[in-house]
């Protein structure tokens, strides 16, 4: 499993900033704040994403993807669980295989089979054939929020964020 310590942090804290989140590296044997299910997976509170160099780069690109899709005001009242609905958790699971595509040595055939290594369960088998073959809600639902445009491609643009004092 691709690893923070794989790529490097650079590149994952450039991606996420591009979103109006920030990455904050946690200590290696630290807890991580705000993670669902705890050990490795990242966290998120607010427009804050928690890794360590042990988070697989799927956890905190799903993770920042449940920030991502939400409207400014909702991210600062995020902490540990940001999904409201299936919908937004299907749609997620398509945008972090996207933003794996925006990481070098990374991209979305690594983040799917990744997934599927984690123990991601999709009706069709595995997070390649949902995301290729059983996810048009899914990817409906980010093009309404402006995230992804009709060629299936992720939309970059940071959304405008005030971040608390």
């Amino acid at each position: 499993m691709l690893t923070l310590a794989d790529t490097g942090f650079d590149a994952p804290a450039a991606l996420l900033a591009r979103y109006g989140l920030q990455l904050l590296r946690v200590a290696d044997g630290e807890a991580i704040p705000g993670s669902y299910w705890g050990e490795c997976e990242a966290g998120i509170i607010g427009t804050d994403v928690y890794a360590r160099d042990d988070t697989p780069i799927h956890s905190l690109l799903h993770e920042a993807g449940h920030l991502i899709v939400l409207p400014p005001e909702r991210r600062a009242q995020v902490h540990t669980d940001a999904t409201d609905s299936i919908e937004e958790e299907d749609a997620v699971c398509v945008l972090q295989a996207l933003l794996g595509d925006e990481l070098p040595g990374v991209g979305r055939e690594r983040v799917l089979a990744d997934m599927d290594a984690w123990g991601y369960t999709f009706r069709l088998g595995s997070a390649r054939a949902y995301f290729e073959r059983d996810s048009d809600s899914a990817w409906r639902w980010l093009a309404a929020r402006g995230l992804v445009d009709l060629q299936h491609r992720c939309l970059v643009e940071m959304r405008p964020l005030a971040r608390s004092a």
